[in-house]
């Protein structure tokens, strides 16, 4: 399962046909704020698909325009502005427009100012949440959502979502292992946050959203391939407290060159407002520019709360 991507404004009337629809989507509802898994994360969900080609979704908002923004990457255009509104499958033509980060409208927001000097800021007004990342990595807009479904899902129900996330090296690996005759990409590594409608505690947050990530990018079909190691305590920067959790997988099954282990950790903490929200990391593991620990840790310190602009 491969990041993929997704928007909320400018799409088709949901009560109408899609004109884009592709073979073997359904035209279902699937909500980008998806609630935690409660039944022990991945290894207490559905069979996994059959040998698939590893692909995330990810969901923008570009104005005026539906748009799926990296070649090979399945699109679901988000239809209206707020988290519980309905998604549906997109086109899946490549925009060069779309797809450089470039082109992301976060100049001149109310975004707060990073706390790491020379870093980025990453924030998500809908939550009121910020982290910093490395200049390194480029922002998506903030209407984006990279989430994981199971492969063989035709309502593509997401198993864990994030929103206007940060990425590391977004064409990090490329390969047609589906045999269509086009590249799909695989990023190094990405951070977001999300809110956790429906979850029982920080704890379960971090153990079942650090696994589902691992193994939605990484290990599909096989979730014995997934551990995940303690959840503990941890305290940022800016004083928040909450759970964190990492896990990892092992033994990945080489059918191309691009399928590699792979990591995720999740941070998970109760907001100002009382909400469940959570931060979480997923990339490339035991490969020679894997992320250092140091660097995920660094970058979670970071994670904090803020007042968005009411304009």
């Amino acid at each position: 399962m491969w990041p993929g991507e997704q928007s909320s404004t400018g799409g088709p009337d949901p009560r109408q046909p899609n004109p884009y629809r592709q073979p073997g989507y359904q035209q279902q509802p699937a909500p980008w704020n998806v609630p935690t898994v409660t039944s022990g994360g991945p290894a207490g969900g559905p069979p996994g698909r059959g040998p698939g080609n590893g692909r995330t979704r990810t969901v923008a908002i570009v104005a005026a325009a539906v748009v799926v923004v990296a070649a090979a990457v399945t699109g679901v255009v988000l239809l209206g502005g707020g988290e519980d509104e309905e998604a549906r499958p997109g086109p899946t033509t490549a925009s060069p427009s779309a797809s450089s980060p470039a082109d992301d409208p976060r100049g001149g927001d109310d975004s707060p100012e990073a706390t790491v000097e020379g870093w980025t800021v990453v924030a998500n007004p809908d939550h009121g949440l910020a982290f910093d990342v490395p200049a390194s990595w480029a922002l998506r807009s903030r209407g984006w959502t990279t989430y994981v479904a199971e492969d063989d899902d035709p309502e593509e129900k997401p198993l864990v979502a994030m929103k206007g996330p940060a990425v590391l090296k977004e064409k990090w690996c490329g390969s047609d292992g589906d045999r269509d005759g086009s590249v799909d990409y695989k990023p190094l590594a990405s951070a977001g946050t999300r809110g956790n409608n429906g979850a029982r505690s920080t704890e379960e947050i971090a153990r079942n959203d650090s696994a589902a990530w691992v193994y939605g990018v990484f290990t599909q079909p096989d979730r014995d391939k997934v551990s995940t190691g303690p959840v503990t305590s941890f305290t940022t920067a800016s004083g928040i407290e909450g759970s964190v959790a990492t896990s990892r997988s092992s033994g990945v099954a080489k059918k191309d060159k691009c399928d590699v282990n792979g990591k995720a950790t999740t941070f998970a903490f109760e907001s100002a407002d009382g909400d469940f929200v959570s931060w979480s990391f997923f990339g490339a593991a035991d490969v020679a520019d894997e992320v250092p620990e140091a660097t995920v840790r660094g970058i979670l310190a970071t994670v904090r709360e803020y007042t968005p602009s009411e304009s």
